[in-house]
């Protein structure tokens, strides 16, 4: 049984990577497992930055490529050390005060572990939202549209 699948369900979201001491490229492969989006770009060029990084054992590295693989449009809104805890907080708002966004919080005392923590909680609660990653304009204006002048200049 591997790590997320025995503590996805049971454990709340700040305590899944408690007794993980550090990230290994095992743990990373257990991610990437539950990751929808790694694994349809699993042949791009940020998945092989990714395998890179995780063969280097770059762990907080990693973490942040798989950030912006898996949740583009999420960024890091605060990344700060306190007391021997790294804690981290993900928003897909960034510039929107802490009170209006629905921001995603994790802590533990690996920097990576942290990171990771937040783009699994994000993930797996479904915080992202279904809008598309490019903004669209309006649509073409049908055929059987036809302009008319309605003033009436009498």
């Amino acid at each position: 049984m591997t790590l997320l699948s025995e503590h996805r369900h049971f454990r709340p979201a700040d305590d899944r990577f408690a007794d993980v001491p550090a990230p290994t490229a095992d743990l990373f492969a257990d991610i990437l497992a539950v990751c929808p989006r790694a694994k349809t770009m699993a042949h791009s060029a940020a998945a092989a930055r990714l395998a890179q990084l995780i063969d280097a054992g770059a762990w907080t590295d990693a973490a942040l490529a798989l950030l912006a693989l898996e949740l583009p449009r999420w960024q890091v809104r605060r990344l700060a050390y306190d007391e021997g805890e790294w804690y981290c907080a993900l928003s897909d708002h960034r510039e929107m005060p802490d009170w209006l966004d629905a921001s995603v919080e994790t802590h533990h005392a690996d920097m990576a572990l942290a990171v990771l923590s937040a783009v699994l909680q994000a993930r797996l609660e479904g915080l992202t939202s279904d809008r598309p990653e490019v903004a669209m304009g309006p649509g073409a204006p049908s055929t059987s549209y036809e302009p008319i002048c309605c003033e009436n200049f009498a």
